[in-house]
């Protein structure tokens, strides 16, 4: 799956971009079933709507679109965005330097947690299997 998830993360890049980093995430507004010892239905609910972004109408993290399912999360030298994971067709990308940094936040039982920054104060929240994935992204980006 690696090989498939390396040309997905290097597909349709700019001429000169170069691929620096990438890792399997989920926006936490589209996860399902991920619970946090609160109980099913409400963490689900505390996931979608509360600790999933921040930032109003208009915030760069209002602009991503809906989505659904497992992406990657592709750093390049010019751009921070997420690509579909098995034919790299880009969902959403913005410039890398509208990206401020990443915050690792505490693990739901199942997966790790982080939120991207944006430069206009806005946030993203998302979710992956792996803390090193994080770690990964905090070594790119901050």
């Amino acid at each position: 799956m690696s090989a498939l998830h390396e040309r997905s993360a290097l597909s349709q890049l700019a001429s000169g971009e170069r691929l620096l980093g990438y890792g399997s995430v989920v926006p936490a507004n589209s996860a399902k079933g991920v619970s946090i010892n609160v109980g099913g239905v409400v963490a689900n609910q505390l996931m979608h709507n509360v600790g999933a972004q921040s930032g109003g109408a208009g915030s760069i993290a209002a602009g991503m679109p809906g989505t659904s399912g497992a992406l990657l999360l592709r750093v390049t030298d010019q751009r921070v965005g997420l690509v579909r994971s098995l034919d790299g067709t880009p969902v959403w990308e913005v410039p890398r330097a509208w990206v401020a940094r990443v915050e690792r936040r505490p693990r739901t039982r199942l997966m790790a947690r982080f939120r991207l920054h944006y430069a206009d104060g806005s946030w993203l929240a998302f979710l992956t299997m792996r803390r090193r994935t994080i770690e990964q992204f905090r070594s790119l980006i901050g």
